[in-house]
């Protein structure tokens, strides 16, 4: 018998009445597909993705070897015939394999190599996990390697290079011996290699970390819709002047100074201490931030140092500060110019000695940290006055970054805006895809006070109150609808015609459409206004 003659219908054999049954005289059973995928979700999140694909990884390659080893006892006709194994993936419903070549494996060629179709690995890691980064047809492959390693008398490894499971239009597999495969198998061997006790919980520890730092830079990341050249590390940079503070900071990271962030509220100042950390040799390490401006001084002295239980009322336990847990990281001191005189003393002792003490304590720790601070201070005239010590100051100051404000980096404005409104419209569930013309060029033309900040609010606003797929003007708030255009900022030369619409229909919404009104403050004739709006309405900028 041939692996073409094969009949499922001939294979299998089972009681009516259920109980037990058989496959090719081997007992069988029948286990639902989206079960196998809540195992596969419940291994990766408590051991981690690459401890699952370790473990469904063998354990697919032992149920390849078994089916060989049963089928040359039993079957010498089947074991023989190359396509069997394809053949009983499909009968048991695994996969669908369309192509499975062969060859003596020379000038490069693989032993084998196959397409796969269908995928109950591809449907279920899709279905309860999403999208991967990697292939996932994990116990296939290893049932692939287990079988022609028994069936070849050497042992092969299967690799997918193509997978649906990360958005290929087909799953493709090669298998190479380990000379054949050289350096390229060197990432994979964990997968099929059994280990000590000791080993895997190490590399289970290690892949953890490594993929939860992989993770959180993902939803950073994904949270930005990076849009190209003008993104850099989650900040949108088209500006010039945005483009070298992103600039300057990327050298920054590369040594250990401590930094100060000035700018205004809103502005974008703990962003840019996060690309400090991110670009930094720190980068795997805790990224601790800390608003000294929300807290007393009894509780930032807690937070920020820690405590030894009993040392005041309430601390029934040892707690850990903020500063001891960003050992090996960054700690972020945001609105540092509101911290008072004697905690500046404090801080300034964790700067010279690096190290802390706990309150209650008596003995210090050492601690590695870089401190990032910012402000919307001017720091200097604060030392002149004498509310911020000067030693401080320059321990901290060893380097500045100033954050431009919003209304000095006009083309940030739109990409901003865009990104925040995906963002609002996958929290709210909403389909808001954009802005319209008259509500894009309200947002060029705002002051925006309040810089990012408002500018995301403003968006969350428009995406609550939009009834259509774009968000249009009358969505915006009420401030932002009926405010002029700003003056004194020039970014790009533009045409007088296009200047003129915009200051026209501005001073319309800001008289509440009051035609008479606007044509006296405008000092034109109401006929010449009326003229004009309809040139606009033809031209699709008055509804």
């Amino acid at each position: 018998m041939q692996s073409a003659d094969l009949d499922l219908r001939e294979l299998l054999s089972f009681r009516p009445d259920g109980g037990t049954m058989f496959f090719m005289g081997r007992r069988a059973i029948i286990f639902d597909a989206v079960a196998l995928g809540l195992l596969r979700k419940e291994l990766i999140g408590s051991l981690g993705m690459a401890a699952a694909r370790s473990i469904l990884t063998r354990f697919g390659y032992a149920h390849g070897r078994m089916t060989a080893e049963s089928l040359k006892l039993e079957f010498p006709d089947l074991f023989a015939d190359s396509w069997t194994g394809p053949k009983l993936h499909m009968l048991q419903g695994m996969v669908r394999v369309e192509e499975n070549k062969r060859s003596d494996g020379n000038e490069d060629e693989p032993l084998v190599q196959s397409f796969w179709y269908d995928s109950y690995e591809v449907e279920q890691h899709l279905l309860h996990l999403g999208l991967s980064e990697d292939s996932v047809c994990w116990t296939l492959t290893g049932f692939a390697s287990g079988y022609v390693s028994y069936w070849r008398g050497e042992k092969v490894y299967f690799i997918e290079d193509r997978c649906c499971g990360k958005g290929d239009a087909v799953c493709h597999v090669e298998g190479r011996t380990r000379e054949q495969w050289g350096e390229a198998l060197e990432p994979y061997l964990p997968y099929f290699e059994s280990e000590s006790g000791d080993e895997v919980f190490q590399n289970l520890a290690k892949a953890l970390r490594e993929t939860e730092e992989r993770l959180k830079k993902q939803r950073r990341q994904m949270s930005c819709l990076s849009a190209g050249a003008e993104e850099f590390g989650c900040i949108t940079a088209r500006s010039s002047a945005m483009r070298q503070v992103v600039e300057l900071t990327r050298r920054i990271a590369r040594v250990d100074s401590s930094v100060i962030v000035t700018g205004e509220s809103g502005a974008g100042k703990e962003r840019i201490a996060r690309l400090i950390h991110e670009e930094s040799a720190r980068s795997g390490r805790p990224f601790v931030a800390v608003n000294c401006g929300a807290l007393t001084e009894t509780l930032l002295e807690s937070e920020l140092f820690g405590h030894a239980k009993g040392a005041f009322t309430g601390a029934d336990r040892d707690k850990m500060g903020l500063i001891e847990a960003a050992h090996g990281g960054t700690l972020f001191l945001d609105e540092i110019g509101e911290v008072s005189q004697s905690m500046q003393v404090k801080l300034l002792r964790v700067l010279q000695e690096r190290e802390v003490r706990r309150v209650g304590e008596n003995k210090s720790r050492q601690v590695d940290i870089r401190v990032v601070a910012a402000t919307n201070r001017n720091l200097s005239d604060e030392v002149s006055k004498g509310n911020f010590r000067r030693d401080l100051y320059y321990r901290l100051r060893v380097i500045e970054v100033r954050v431009p404000p919003l209304r000095e980096r006009n083309e940030d404005i739109l990409p901003l805006a865009r990104i925040f409104l995906e963002q609002a419209s996958r929290r709210a569930g909403r389909k808001v895809t954009g802005f319209t013309p008259k509500a894009a060029d309200q947002l060029l033309r705002y002051g925006w006070p309040g810089n990012v900040r408002e500018l995301q609010n403003a968006v969350e606003h428009a995406v609550a109150l939009c009834l259509d797929t774009r968000a249009d003007l009358e969505d915006l708030p009420e401030e932002l609808r009926s405010a002029l255009p700003r003056a004194g900022i020039v970014e790009s030369v533009r045409p007088l015609e296009e200047i003129e619409r915009e200051y026209i229909l501005a001073a319309l919404r800001a008289t509440g459409n009051n035609k008479a009104r606007t044509a006296a403050e405008l000092n034109i004739g109401v006929a010449t206004l009326y003229r004009k709006l309809a040139d606009y309405e033809k031209q699709g900028f008055v509804a």
